[in-house]
C-alpha cells in the first residue's frame, strides 16, 4: 500500500487535529464554567478545589486552543506540536498514576487516557512524518 498523496495526507492530520483538540477545549471551557460539578455535580466542592480545577481546566482550555494554532501550517509547527504533546503526555501519566493507585476512573476518564497516551503520540509521530515530506 503506497503512501497518500502529500496534500491529502496534510489534510487528513489538519482535520484529526482540528476535531482531537474539540475534547480539551469542550471539556476545559466545561470545567472553567462549572467547576468540579462538571464531573461531580451535586458533591460538596471546597473552594480551594474548586479553584485548582478550574485554574486546570483553563490550562486544558488553552492546550486545545494552541493544537488549534499548529493546524493551519501543521508540516512547520514540529517544535509546537512536540511540546503540546509532552504536556499532554505527562498528563496521562499522572492520571495512570492515579489509576494505579487510588483506582480506575468513570469511562469519560478512560477515553482522556487513551487519547493522552496512544492518540497524542501517534498524531506527533504523523505530524513529523507529514513535516518531513516534500512539498510540491
Amino acid at each position: 500500500m503506497g503512501r497518500l498523496p502529500v496534500l491529502t495526507e496534510r489534510r487528513a492530520l489538519q482535520a484529526a487535529v482540528a476535531v482531537l483538540a474539540l475534547v480539551p477545549i469542550g471539556a476545559g471551557a466545561a470545567g472553567v464554567l462549572l467547576g468540579p460539578g462538571f464531573v461531580a455535580a451535586g458533591l460538596p466542592v471546597p473552594a480551594d478545589l474548586d479553584s485548582h480545577f478550574r485554574y486546570l481546566s483553563g490550562i486544558f482550555l488553552a492546550l486545545g486552543l494552541a493544537f488549534w494554532s499548529t493546524v493551519p501550517a501543521i508540516e512547520r509547527r514540529t517544535g509546537t506540536f512536540r511540546l503540546l504533546g509532552f504536556l499532554v503526555v505527562v498528563g496521562g501519566l499522572a492520571r495512570l498514576g492515579s489509576l494505579l493507585t487510588v483506582g480506575v476512573p468513570h469511562w469519560p476518564h478512560l477515553g482522556g487516557l487513551a487519547l493522552e497516551l496512544l492518540a497524542v503520540p501517534a498524531l506527533a509521530v504523523w505530524q513529523a512524518r507529514v513535516a518531513r515530506r516534500r512539498w510540491p
